[in-house]
């Protein structure tokens, strides 16, 4: 199930969650929205996987990674002799996907003389190989997905306002993962278990390592994680991943407070308490709003706290 793998507990993914489950069931046509490596492919399975079509083709294409000659064929098909290498008939994707699921990615580089023809699929129902003349129906739901600004664009005059109106009767946007730090640690324990199989934070990743990655800008998003933890799992041997183990541009970003202990580097409690006390000095105390960035439960950040007034006292 793709849903299960649309990883994080801020309250911006837990609602991404919740309309995906609300939107898939329906017949809208949905625009996905996120920078590059935020996961929308994935948004775009879950929403089919979540539709009374999931039985149907699931079919997809990247715009941006098909010649704009060629994209008519790839869309629609063409005939046999339609044009100069046309040695046969071809099935167009929308014909493939017929009554399942055709995810349009980057739907932002679409040539606008094929957006025309994709708008008029979209309103009628109907497709015709290139070089024929007869038009058929085909029943499918179009999911589409761009990391670029549609608006903007629409404005600048390179995307049809009344296509953008008809590809957005739902919108879903996911965050960057600069703004829910507090996932990462999910996030890379999905990320190593789908890997080697450990499940555990406490034994996939030391304080350290976890704070060099806590304080990364995170331009690439979920996929530059993933790279990033493919690369120290080479290098661990299905060891406890540590700061060694990152690639280079990590090795020099640590700026960890030292523990009243003295130890060189924080146990992960500690670095637990460190990003609870620093969210809520954030939120000028406000517990809710701390543990909503931090992605956990209001009841795990006061059990956290708790936990920390008792070793005081024991102290």
């Amino acid at each position: 199930n793709q849903l299960d793998d649309i990883i994080g507990n801020c309250d911006s993914m837990k609602e991404l969650r919740q309309m995906i489950c609300t939107v898939g069931p329906t017949e809208a046509t949905v625009l996905i929205l996120g920078e590059s490596g935020t996961g929308k492919e994935l948004i775009a399975g879950a929403i089919h996987q979540a539709s009374h079509r999931r039985e149907e083709n699931y079919v997809r294409l990247n715009c941006a990674a098909i010649p704009e000659s060629l994209l008519e064929s790839e869309l629609f098909g063409h005939e046999k002799g339609a044009f100069t290498g046309a040695d046969q008939q071809r099935t167009g994707l929308f014909e493939v996907a017929n009554g399942g699921t055709l995810f349009l990615d980057e739907i932002g580089e679409l040539p606008k003389t094929m957006q025309a023809n994709l708008l008029r699929v979209l309103e009628s129902g109907e497709i015709r190989r290139v070089g024929d003349n007869q038009t058929f129906n085909v029943n499918v739901r179009v999911v589409c997905a761009t990391h670029r600004n549609i608006e903007h664009m629409v404005a600048e005059g390179d995307f049809r306002e009344d296509l953008m109106f008809r590809i957005n009767a739902f919108e879903l946007e996911i965050p960057p993962l600069r703004d829910r730090i507090g996932d990462l640690g999910q996030l890379i324990d999905h990320l190593v278990s789908r890997k080697v199989g450990v499940a555990t934070l406490s034994d996939s990743i030391n304080s350290e390592a976890l704070t060099a990655l806590s304080q990364h800008d995170w331009p690439g998003n979920v996929r530059e994680l993933a790279n990033v933890i493919e690369h120290a799992l080479i290098l661990c041997d299905e060891q406890m991943i540590e700061l060694s183990h990152l690639p280079p541009r990590f090795h020099q970003v640590v700026d960890t407070p030292k523990p009243q202990s003295g130890n060189p580097v924080m146990t992960l409690r500690e670095l637990e308490l460190v990003a609870i006390h620093s969210a809520l000095d954030r939120h000028d105390g406000n517990k809710t709003a701390a543990a909503s960035e931090l992605g956990i439960s209001l009841k795990t950040l006061y059990n956290k706290l708790n936990q920390e007034t008792r070793s005081n006292k024991s102290a």
